[in-house]
């Protein structure tokens, strides 16, 4: 492209781009560039014009380098997850996850096995951002293994810019063929029709450069288009079980179990010795532990949990207490709030409540669409299977209370002055949607049971028998992963 048409065009694409942003501010979705391509193409030099076009305000830049300690110790996911933009803004990536993928280089057939399980699990990654309403918008820069060798040596000749041409830059120039079908293995796996790959030429840099703005404009117009009206608020609707068996376990839990409080004492000391024991040597193997805990309201779960925490030393554990998402939450992804608590390697997170409310509450009081709320279940299993895959022990517990037992605790926290404030008119609220909670809860334990992550139901109309069951299950299951004795 001749200098001077492209010094013509310039003034009014970056126009457009601001005009994006100051679009995309009212808009209901976030925007993901992610501009990766060969080596010497130019990925630094387009981000860094695009910073200098658009107003800084409004868009993050991010480039992954090797994994700190932090990130080592989480799901290879996690950085990727933190580092999204909420709705309203745009986030550069530099490579973005794609280009960590390459750099496994698989050579061996079960290098490149790890390898297609690792770009599906980018694929299924942004399919879920997708599917929440974000614009992805990924381009290729090209460049042919003569240009690439022409793109390097110019470097080198000016003492301004050798830095960049590294010896690695160089080895990957003699594996060019290899690493261009590595990308395009890569490219392949990782193209849906909502999410594409552009192949942007990068020889000339000033087509190079208009190429990724233009098409970044023409994908967001379009899926701005197709997002200009708010989607309608979804309806609480009547709530029909979609799978009989988890009903039928949980109405098959029995509520009479009972234990005396002096039974209760001499076991309980036992067990959380154990659990202190189990929970030293799974942070010695660097074993982290996630538990859960769901149920009905006033079934006891934070009882429960300070029973488990006086077991643990406090500079170990983190209590997350799971309530209505703040703004910031809202703005991202439903996911975003649980991944931001992942546990280091060793370390314990306890949730109160937890992402399974989005089969739940967000499902029975209409806080997301029918389609929402049914992708979640596969959701929440990916999410749970990932941290187990990264070592991350999960504990599963659903505290089930009846009907009647839950009565007899709303009005004792009536009643009691330094209860009240446990009590409120949501709760009695929610009691009268018993029935249709029930059934989400079943179809919930028949869709996320998972050998990997299992849900434990605790009959909870006995408090003492509760906690004691839960303390029981908990050394089990964490002395089961990590192959201890009890």
């Amino acid at each position: 492209m001749p200098k001077k048409d492209y010094e013509a065009r310039v003034p009014q694409v970056r126009e457009e781009l601001i005009q994006m942003q100051v679009t995309l501010q009212q808009a209901a979705f976030p925007v993901l560039l992610i501009v990766a391509g060969d080596e010497a193409a130019g990925k630094g030099d387009v981000v860094n014009l695009l910073n200098g076009w658009l107003d800084p305000r409004g868009v993050e830049t991010f480039a992954f380098h090797a994994p700190t300690d932090e990130e080592r110790e989480r799901p290879p996911m996690w950085r990727y997850w933190r580092s999204l933009p909420p709705r309203g803004r745009t986030a550069i990536y530099v490579g973005g996850w794609h280009q960590d993928a390459l750099s496994q280089q698989p050579r061996t057939a079960r290098a490149m096995e790890r390898f297609d399980r690792t770009l599906e699990r980018l694929a299924h990654f942004e399919s879920l951002l997708v599917a929440d309403g974000a614009l992805i918008v990924k381009v290729w820069l090209r460049l042919s293994r003569a240009d690439q060798r022409a793109r390097l040596l110019t470097l080198e000749a000016d003492p301004d810019t050798a830095w960049r041409a590294t010896p690695e830059d160089w080895m990957n120039h003699r594996s060019h063929s290899r690493l261009s079908r590595l990308a395009e293995r890569m490219r392949r796996v990782t193209h849906t029709p909502e999410s594409p790959w552009q192949v942007i030429d990068a020889t000339d840099v000033r087509t190079r450069n208009l190429g990724v703005a233009d098409h970044l404009l023409a994908r967001f117009k379009a899926h701005h288009q197709k997002h200009r009206k708010p989607a309608a608020a979804a309806r609480p609707g009547r709530i029909v079980s979609l799978r009989s068996e988890g009903l039928e376990r949980l109405h098959a839990v029995r509520l009479d179990q009972r234990l005396s409080e002096d039974i209760y004492e001499e076991k309980r000391d036992k067990w959380l010795g154990r659990l202190n024991r189990v929970v030293r040597t799974a942070a010695a193997k660097k074993r982290s532990v996630v538990w859960v805990f769901e149920g009905w309201d006033a079934a006891g779960k934070g009882g429960a949990i300070r029973r488990l925490t006086s077991a643990i030393d406090a500079r170990d554990y983190r209590v997350i207490p799971v309530a209505k998402p703040t703004d910031e939450e809202r703005s991202h992804h439903y996911l975003w709030r649980f991944w931001r608590h992942v546990p280091r390697a060793g370390r314990v997170t306890i949730y109160d409540r937890s992402w399974h409310g989005r089969v739940l509450v967000e499902r029975i009081e209409g806080f997301c669409s029918p389609p929402e709320w049914r992708r979640a279940y596969e959701e929440l299993n990916d999410f749970e299977a990932q941290l187990t895959e990264n070592g991350i022990i999960v504990l599963k517990f659903w505290l089930h209370l009846s009907k009647e037992e839950q009565l007899r605790r709303f009005r004792h926290r009536a009643e009691t002055t330094y209860k009240r404030h446990k009590i409120n008119d949501e709760d009695w609220r929610n009691r009268r949607q018993w029935s249709a909670y029930e059934t989400a809860v079943g179809d919930m334990l028949a869709m996320t049971d998972k050998l990997h992550a299992p849900w434990h139901l605790v009959p909870a109309d006995n408090k003492r028998f509760a906690r004691l069951e839960i303390l029981k299950l908990s050394c089990k299951q964490i002395a089961a992963a990590i192959g201890d004795d009890i």
